[in-house]
């Protein structure tokens, strides 16, 4: 099989991210890389499940990590009867589904398509979690495909030697439209916004931009106007967590005001990923509110005199008139227009994330 992953960054290859083995699960701890590479290890899928709520991996990050915690459920039950065993992979499904409550959606359809594989392991006498584990691979090369005709329609929108601004960590379709931008000669300069409280901009974006070759500029959360304005910013892009269709887009809060300032300049909003048909509308979304101490430190340190409160929610709303278009493995779409994405489509399971 050719891996979709190959000259992709350290932390984008399938066994960085999450791999499953011998009854534990490995996950990429991105809440210190690339300070450290370390690796934090799960020996139960509520484990697994905990790694994804206290945010070890984030962005597409979990939709390795969960399936690879489906294969590790596999495991745990392995002595039961088949019946059994199923029901046990069923209940973990919803438990490694439920670990963030934004993403549910997506991560039913992740974690709810391993269980055909383990149903046809359990019917051919196959050990179950190593057909889960086969399964992500080859879904993960699927997915890795389907995310690069996303980029060939993102990059599109690129100029040659553009500036791209980004925000938060894109994963996938960072990786794939860097190396789209490489494969076609075309060189762009990137600006990440550090993306408080847990720099996932700094840590993450900036890393893989800069191990993929390219030219990469952290600012602070409270730099992008000036940056748009004075470097000459080209494009605002990212992925989305949610992408409901009738346009609303739901990523890593501090979006909407890069897209309202973008806006106000005339730059393009470029949005990747396909739209939710779990979210027709934009009410079907919960934002997921976390610790508030988390936004009164920064990397561990705080920064706020004790009593002083604090306020975080991990994701924020983009409205559709702020989206100049979104970028599927089908094409680029209007955000007014997501419902013709689903025309004539075949639903493919765990590649719809």
């Amino acid at each position: 099989m050719d891996r979709q992953d190959a000259n992709l960054a350290f932390m984008l290859r399938y066994e960085n991210i999450a791999w499953y083995e011998d009854g534990e699960v490995r996950v990429l701890d991105r809440r210190v890389y690339p300070a450290k590479t370390s690796f934090v290890v799960c020996r139960t899928h509520v484990e697994l499940a905990k790694a994804i709520t206290d945010m070890v991996t984030q962005s597409a990050g979990p939709f390795t990590a969960a399936p690879m915690g489906m294969a590790l459920a596999a495991w745990e039950c392995r002595d039961m009867t088949a019946e059994k065993q199923m029901e046990y992979l069923r209940n973990a499904s919803y438990t490694i589904s439920h670990a963030r409550p934004t993403t549910v959606n997506r991560m039913k359809i992740v974690t709810e398509a391993c269980l055909p594989s383990a149903k046809k392991a359990l019917a051919e006498g196959k050990r179950v979690d190593i057909a889960i584990r086969d399964f992500v691979v080859e879904a993960n090369n699927m997915r890795y495909a389907k995310v690069g005709r996303c980029a060939k329609y993102l990059v599109d929108m690129f100029p040659d030697n553009g500036t791209v601004m980004t925000q938060c960590f894109a994963e996938t379709i960072l990786g794939m439209m860097l190396k789209e931008c490489s494969e076609r000669g075309k060189r762009i300069r990137l600006f990440c916004p550090e993306t408080r409280p847990y720099f996932q901009g700094a840590r993450l974006t900036a890393t893989v931009c800069h191990d993929m070759g390219f030219d990469v500029t952290v600012i602070t959360d409270n730099m992008p106007a000036f940056v748009m304005k004075r470097e000459k910013v080209d494009v605002f892009t990212c992925a989305a967590d949610a992408i409901c269709v009738d346009g609303y887009v739901f990523n890593k809060v501090g979006t909407s005001q890069i897209a309202i300032c973008a806006n106000y300049f005339g730059i393009p909003t470029f949005i990747s990923g396909a739209p939710d048909i779990g979210h027709p509308t934009h009410d079907s979304v919960t934002i997921e509110m976390r610790d508030p101490e988390f936004s009164l430190q920064a990397m561990g340190v705080r920064t706020a005199v004790e009593g002083v409160k604090g306020y975080y929610p991990a994701f924020d709303m983009t409205p559709p008139h702020l989206i100049s278009g979104i970028a599927t493995d089908r094409g680029m779409f209007s955000p007014f227009d997501l419902k013709r994405y689903f025309e004539g489509r075949v639903d493919d399971g765990i590649l719809t994330v």
